[in-house]
Formats: C-alpha cells, structure tokens, sequence
C-alpha cells in the first residue's frame, strides 16, 4: 500500500473510505446470507423432483415393454408424435442473479397416434414418459439456478474477504498512521508554544 500523506484532510477521506467499505462488506454478507437460502431450498427442490422423475421413468419403460411385447417393436407408431417444441423460458432476478424460469405447460395430454393399433399400456408409457419431460424441464431450471447461485456465492464471498481481510485492515493501519502522526504534530506544537512563552 502506498504511504498517506498524513493530514486532516486524508484522514477524513479515509475514515469516509471505511465507512464505505463496512456498509459493503454488511451487503456483501447480507447477499450471500440470501443467495445460500435460496439455493439451499431449491436443491431440496431437486431432489424431490429427481426421485418423482425416477418412479416415473419405471413406471413409463415398464409400460413401453408390455406394450412392445403385445403389439411388437412401436417405433413406427413413436414416429407419428411431433417434435414438441413449445419450451420457452423466461427470467427472474434474484439480488442480482439471473434465474431461468420455463413456464408450465398445462395442456392436457393429446394421444398423438391413432388407436386402432395400439392398446392402453402404449397410452400408459404415453403418459409417464410425457409426465417425465415436463419434470425434466422443471429439474433444468433448477439445476441451473443452483449452478448460477452457486457461481454468484463463491464471486460474493471472495468480495466480502476481500473486504474483511484486505482493504478493512489495511484503512484501519492508514487511520492508526494518520492519527499517530497528527497526535505526534499536536504534542510537538504543544511544547514548542511552551517554550515560546516560557522564553518570553
């Protein structure tokens, strides 16, 4: 760190500088103490979501393989389901964070194919694979916002150090020089008055 010329001047500058930069470091802390929270109850979220998407991917192959036991091989029949495309995704801002949002889509399940060649366990699989998309979007949206939260933490917590450990100690030994050196200025003028007089 530089020297401080040490007057008055430089001491107020400074003491306004800590000021600034507690009030910033109780921020810094105060955000990372909001974005822990967050990310902390979207990965109970996640879990949540992933074991649903586990039962629901048994529930869906088991299905599929009655159904391609009793009508044979449905990848013809698969063909004829389009390619859904309808995924839009907005965002959301958390202190700051941007945070992926992808909207539900509550339609109800259209049979895409005909049924004059199918049966119910096709419709089953039908059904709990299309239950499984829409949980995998809403566990992408998670695992995302986790990963930016997470990102935006380690970047707030390296601010806060950086506070507390660098730039707090350091104006704190600039407010002890400047002082020390003021007091010091003080009592040298104090006894050359003295003498002054006393030679009068």
């Amino acid at each position: 760190m530089a020297p401080v010329i040490p007057t008055k001047g430089n001491l107020i500058a400074i003491r306004r500088s800590m000021t600034l930069a507690r009030m910033g470091f109780e921020l810094m802390d105060r955000k990372r103490n909001i974005l822990i929270r967050e990310m902390m109850g979207l990965i109970d979220r996640a879990s949540a979501i992933q074991s649903e998407i586990d039962v629901t991917f048994k529930q869906a192959y088991a299905a599929l393989q009655i159904a391609n036991i009793t009508l044979g091989i449905a990848d013809t029949i698969a063909e004829t389901v389009p390619v859904d495309e309808s995924v839009s995704i907005r965002y959301h801002s958390v202190m700051g964070v941007e945070l992926p949002s992808v909207p539900e889509n509550n339609e109800p399940v259209k049979i895409e194919y005909g049924l004059t060649d199918t049966n119910s366990m096709l419709d089953e699989a039908y059904k709990c694979f299309h239950a499984v998309k829409r949980l995998t979007r809403t566990l992408a949206e998670i695992e995302i916002s986790i990963y930016r939260l997470a990102y935006s933490i380690k970047k707030t917590q390296k601010r806060a150090n950086a506070l507390e450990n660098i730039i707090i100690p350091n104006l704190n030994s600039s407010i002890g020089f400047i002082t020390g050196a003021l007091e010091e200025k003080d009592r040298e003028e104090f006894v050359r008055l003295k003498v002054i007089k006393s030679q009068k």
